[in-house]
């Protein structure tokens, strides 16, 4: 048998794909993670293309070529910041593979979102759930939390 050739390395096993580097807008050196749906948008005036740098007549056209064009690389997430302690949902642009642009979402943004009304609640759930579900964040007589230890 003979020995490996020493100018050729064995491949490193380190080739698997890395995940997306997404930093908090409020604590830009913080990784904040997210494995929520994606919301991607939807586009349905030339207006809102040439917003987004197309020309008059280019987007004039594509608008007539597709009612709904939908954007691939924009979308709303919900993402956890550890530092921040809460979720929040962000607008994300991608431009490369694993390049991202984060900002937080604002509310004019879910109207280009198809068959989502974030102003009306789940249908599914019931309204003890509900309720069940926003009592550690509702206040006693005393003032303190529910859940206080004190």
């Amino acid at each position: 048998m003979s020995s490996p050739d020493p100018d050729q390395r064995p491949r490193s096993r380190s080739r698997r794909p890395k995940g997306r580097q997404l930093f908090c807008p409020a604590h830009p050196e913080q990784r904040i993670e997210g494995n929520g749906r994606k919301y991607f948008l939807h586009l349905l005036t030339p207006e809102e293309l040439k917003a987004r740098g197309m020309s008059h007549k280019t987007a004039l056209l594509v608008i007539d070529a597709y009612p709904v064009l939908v954007l691939s690389n924009e979308w709303l997430e919900e993402l956890f910041c550890p530092q921040c302690g809460c979720s929040r949902w962000c607008h994300i642009t991608q431009h490369e593979r694993h390049t991202h642009t984060l900002r937080w979402a604002r509310p004019e943004l879910w109207e280009q979102v198809a068959h989502v009304d974030p102003l009306v609640p789940n249908p599914t759930v019931s309204q003890f759930t509900r309720r069940a579900a926003r009592r550690p964040s509702l206040k006693r007589a005393d003032g303190r939390r529910w859940f206080d230890q004190n």
